[in-house]
């Protein structure tokens, strides 16, 4: 597994059993709510709101709390000064990590953050110094075992798709987009009655670090503090870990 991809899954299908639902459902208010006053309240122009009106649902959201968060978005409702910030990390091992977070006070999060990394062999970094080692894609997941893989192959290259990708054991088809094609791609696969398992915006690293076991245990104790952080709305980072590494580590943490 690479960067953070196959960690927030695991951490996806736990989630509406969690205790922290609640908190789940904050960050992705903060999530539509920006989106929409960057991007515009229309989804099918805007592919961010789009991909955080599917996760929000894909967590059972009530639609009226999507709405309300559009709508302060967009100006039509009273809303809270929010403020998007990247922090660029330093991990333990070389790892690089992108830290994006939606926040109504820079230093108490900037404070947060330092304490985090401060406990975790991790050091904040300048502007610039992690953020090239990352390309923001629109990665689309779909169930192998249910459809052809020429059919899904055409209908992303018709999108304008980048890649598909279906690694060895893996019954997942990966479509991989610009974040310009994102929405295209999408419509044309559910215009086609292809089901999605899930998409999203992401930010995707140009190459990886490969973790040992030991490594690997406390990078990702890091990256889970990090996402721990109320404000953060998105952790990325470029570690490799092996499926069976990630599965053990997985395992014990749940």
């Amino acid at each position: 597994m690479s960067g953070h991809s196959k960690w927030s899954k695991i951490k996806r299908k736990k989630a509406s059993a969690d205790a922290k639902r609640g908190r789940l459902f904050t960050k992705m208010i903060r999530e539509i709510t920006v989106a929409a006053r960057h991007g515009g309240g229309d989804p099918n122009a805007n592919p961010r709101l789009r991909a955080a009106i599917d996760e929000a649902r894909t967590l059972n959201m009530p639609n009226d709390n999507i709405e309300r968060a559009i709508k302060r978005g967009t100006g039509e409702l009273e809303g809270q000064a929010l403020e998007e910030i990247t922090y660029e990390v330093y991990g333990p091992h070389g790892v690089a990590i992108l830290v994006e977070v939606v926040t109504d006070n820079r230093n108490r999060t900037t404070g947060a953050l330092k304490y985090v990394l401060s406990r975790h062999n991790g050091s904040l970094g300048n502007q610039g110094s992690v953020a090239w080692q990352f390309t923001a894609q629109g990665i689309i997941n779909i169930d192998a075992k249910k459809y052809d893989e020429d059919t899904i192959i055409a209908y992303a290259l018709e999108g304008g798709a980048i890649d598909v990708k279906k690694d060895p054991g893996d019954d997942t088809y990966c479509i991989v987009t610009s974040p310009k094609n994102f929405s295209k791609v999408i419509d044309i696969l559910q215009n086609n009655n292809i089901e999605i398992t899930s998409s999203e915006l992401t930010k995707s690293p140009q190459s990886t670090v490969p973790l040992s076991e030991k490594e690997a245990a406390k990078v990702l104790k890091l990256y889970e503090a990090i996402d721990e952080i109320d404000e953060v709305q998105h952790v990325y980072a470029n570690f490799e870990i092996p499926d069976e590494i990630m599965e053990k580590i997985s395992s014990e943490a749940g």
